[in-house]
Formats: C-alpha cells, sequence, structure tokens
C-alpha cells in the first residue's frame, strides 16, 4: 500500500484556492499509484483559528462531493482538513473519503489551550482500513500526545498518519516523538505539514515517514509542495514534488 502525505501552502481563508490545489496533490498521488492521501490540519482554509467559525461547514456540505467522486473513481481514501460546524460548536475536522461509502468525519479529540476558545474537541478516534491495513489518523498537538497513539493501537492501528501545521520547534519535537512512536508500537508514522504563514506562525513543512522502527525514510524540505509517499509493503518511501 502507498500512502501519500501532502505538503502545500493553503491560501488563508480560501476555500476555493485550497480546493483547487487539493484536486492538483490528488492527481498526483493517483499518477503515483497511491492508495491513500492526506493533507495537513485544516488544510482546505489554512490553520486560521480565528476565522474557523466564519468558514465552518457541515459534514454534509456539497463542497466535499467533488473529493468523494475523485475517491470513487481512482479508488483511492482521501483525507481532507477543514472546520466542521456541529450542534454544540466547530470541531478541527479531518473529512475522510472512501470509495464507494460515506464520509466519514475524524474531529481533533485533544485541543491545544490556544485551540479551545475557538474549537469543541471531538470524542471519538476514527480508524479506517485500506490495503488490508488500519490506519489512525492524528491532529496536530494530540498527535505528540503519548496516550493517543497507545488508544489508536489499542483499537488494532497499523499506521498512524499525523496531519499537522507546525512551526519549527513544534516539527523537532515531532520528529523525536514519531520516532518514538513507531519503536513503542512498531508501527510506520507519515506526518503531513503545511508551509507559510499559519495564525501567529510559519510553518515549516518538513513532511516525512518513519517505518515501524523509528528510522526516517524521507522527508521534504521547509519549502516546497509536494507528496511525502509511504510504500507499507517494501517499507520504503520518496519524496515527489509539484510544480
Amino acid at each position: 500500500m502507498k500512502i501519500c502525505a501532502a505538503q502545500l501552502r493553503p491560501v488563508a481563508g480560501n476555500v476555493t484556492m485550497n480546493t483547487a490545489k487539493h484536486l492538483e496533490f490528488i492527481k498526483l498521488a493517483v499518477a503515483q499509484q497511491g492508495d491513500v492521501v492526506f493533507f495537513p490540519e485544516l488544510s482546505l482554509t489554512g490553520f486560521e483559528p480565528r476565522l474557523a467559525s466564519s468558514l465552518a461547514v457541515e459534514l454534509a456540505d456539497q463542497q466535499f462531493h467533488v473529493f468523494q467522486e475523485l475517491s470513487d473513481q481512482h479508488r483511492i481514501l482521501i483525507g481532507v482538513g477543514m472546520p466542521i460546524a456541529v450542534k454544540t460548536g466547530v470541531q478541527i475536522g479531518m473529512v475522510w473519503f472512501t470509495p464507494g461509502k460515506a464520509r466519514q468525519l475524524y474531529a481533533k479529540q485533544q485541543l491545544h489551550i490556544d485551540e479551545t476558545p475557538y474549537f469543541i474537541p471531538g470524542d471519538e478516534q476514527l480508524v479506517l482500513e485500506r490495503g488490508g491495513m488500519i490506519l489512525a489518523p492524528a491532529i496536530c498537538y494530540e498527535s505528540l500526545q503519548v496516550d493517543h497513539a497507545d488508544k489508536a493501537v489499542a483499537l488494532t492501528a497499523e499506521v498512524y498518519l499525523a496531519s499537522v501545521a507546525k512551526p519549527a520547534n513544534g516539527i523537532a519535537r515531532g520528529a523525536v516523538h514519531y520516532l518514538d512512536m513507531a519503536r513503542r508500537h512498531t508501527m510506520p508514522v507519515i506526518m503531513a505539514n503545511c508551509i507559510g504563514p499559519c495564525d501567529n506562525f510559519i510553518s515549516v513543512g518538513q513532511s516525512a515517514a518513519w517505518n515501524n522502527q523509528g528510522e526516517l525514510l524521507a522527508q521534504m524540505d521547509r519549502e516546497s509542495e509536494g507528496v511525502v509517499i509511504l510504500d507499507t509493503q517494501s517499507e520504503s518511501a520518496s519524496v515527489i514534488g509539484i510544480a
């Protein structure tokens, strides 16, 4: 199975432009025979908490239809980031599109203290099946908490998908943590980070993949857009840029 972590430079608050970018990345993943492609935290809006309430949509929103169509057409699992409006507030959502099935929402369960004025947490871990393997998504801050990965593994997760928006210090911490989690659970980890301005910081990319022994297999730089591709069968990874 090939899992693609997309590294992109979102345009703050511009869902239309960001959707167009997502479609390019999905086409790239399909061209690389990817089975899964997922994006950074709040990828369709950029990580902009102060804009989230005005941009949030419900899970059933029609703007997601294009992703389901591509998932069905190319038999690929797609995960995109979006603020999701629920009855009690707004969640940091990852919407997942599985070929031939209804879309699913994973909402960030553990919020950073800076996010609590704008978002409410999710209350359930989602696991996904693809290529005979169980995948567990994690979103930024919670992906750096040991108990999150522990609980995902208790749900039989075999690959950890970290969707983040992180500056330099967060990526440095993440590099150590994801290595440890890979070793702790004998589980590959792949991380998608964005690049460029986010809220009050600069996100520095360096999206990466680690094997189940914690060895860094591939990593992008701080400025380029593209995908990291983890091949779980060959236990290898590569980087493909996008023009």
